[in-house]
């Protein structure tokens, strides 16, 4: 399936056919304003980059780290109690459980509805060798029958939305996605979320969006389609080719944040209806949605960086560096800010170096 990223140019003629992103998701009885998710991320969508995405506008649902449901239960993880905590202000949000025992995730399911979590997720996307070699993850879709058991046991144990996020199969011999989203459907769960990718690809080639669309055609619940947006006009395209009801958005999102407010602003420009949050006003075709300057990537990187200092997380100079390589990319001498921030030994010096490296863009 062609995407519009393919051809700028196609993507512009085709504009007055697109569709644009819906402005409401219901997932059950959770409404989600604009149908946009921020995908679950090891390592990133912690409460700090949870909110933080939240405040810049644009994003329905956020959802946090996958997490071990076998750590939840038995209160072995200090990770996994980290990953489920979050503020009244994230809602509605959704907790991820990946695992392979199906009591043993209904009981984890049970303690994120009592913790206040507006849904539960379950992964069956991850590709990472050390959760498939668990039969987590992706590992799980080999055993169609053990989901089905999970399926069952989860949606007994919870009252509230339950959703699955999964890949098209292990490999292309082994693409089970339409019989997978069939299932769920059966078995009472809520939405369906789509990486179009197979686990043997891992995030490399393309995500092929004709699987989001077989899915979408296959059931009547929601379907979340994910992969390979890099820009608001991929968002629509997505939905304009799937006829998907939501897009979630991943790697994006890290890389620039400003995305779902860019989505939405976009959507605006065509349609005039903005997200919540997001003052409504006509944008021009010329310029459909704001592109950062270096005065807005400044107070990005700041604020980002001053709440992880303000949150006390382990590990938030490491978390900064991290971030680093991904929030500097487009800023004029971005690798000279990256090495001064890599050789910075804690947050506070880690912020001052940004604070020095800004300060003619402060001054402007």
């Amino acid at each position: 399936m062609r995407k519009y990223w393919d051809n700028a140019d196609d993507a512009a003629r085709t504009l007055s056919s697109a569709r644009f992103i819906p402005e409401l998701l219901k997932i059950g009885p959770v409404e989600i304003r604009p149908a946009t998710v921020l995908a679950p991320m090891a390592g990133v969508t912690d409460t700090v980059f949870r909110r933080f995405i939240r405040n810049l506008g644009g994003c329905g649902l956020i959802m946090t780290e996958f997490t071990s449901a076998d750590g939840v239960l038995h209160a072995r993880d200090e990770k996994a109690k980290r990953y489920l905590h979050f503020y009244q202000d994230e809602h509605p949000i959704s907790a991820q459980l990946f695992g392979s025992d199906p009591l043993v995730i209904a009981d984890a399911a049970r303690m994120v509805e009592d913790l206040g979590f507006d849904l539960v997720d379950l992964n069956l996307g991850c590709p990472a060798k050390k959760v498939v070699k668990c039969n987590g993850g992706s590992g799980l879709l080999r055993d169609l029958p053990r989901i089905r058991r999970i399926f069952d046991a989860v949606r007994a144990a919870v009252t509230i939305p339950f959703t699955v996020k999964f890949r098209v199969g292990w490999n292309d011999e082994e693409i089970v996605c339409v019989e997978l989203a069939r299932m769920a459907e059966d078995c009472g769960l809520c939405a369906v979320a789509l990486h179009a990718r197979t686990r043997e690809q891992g995030y490399s080639g393309n995500a092929r969006w004709e699987w989001i669309g077989a899915v979408k055609h296959a059931v009547k619940i929601p379907v979340i389609g994910n992969g390979d947006i890099r820009s608001p006009q991929d968002a629509c395209g997505m939905v304009a080719q799937t006829g998907c009801d939501a897009v979630m958005i991943g790697r994006s999102a890290a890389s620039n944040p400003w995305i779902f407010r860019q989505i939405a602003q976009y959507s605006d420009s065509h349609v005039g209806t903005a997200a919540p949050g997001y003052p409504a006003e006509r944008r021009s075709a010329a310029e459909p949605y704001d592109k950062p300057t270096d005065a807005d990537r400044f107070q990005m990187i700041r604020t980002y960086f001053q709440m992880l200092i303000e949150e006390e997380l382990p590990g938030a100079a490491g978390k900064m560096k991290q971030f680093a390589s991904w929030f500097t990319h487009g800023v004029s001498g971005g690798a000279a800010l990256r090495k001064a921030i890599y050789e910075a030994k804690a947050e506070r010096e880690i912020l001052a170096r940004v604070e020095e490296f800004f300060e003619p863009v402060k001054t402007t």
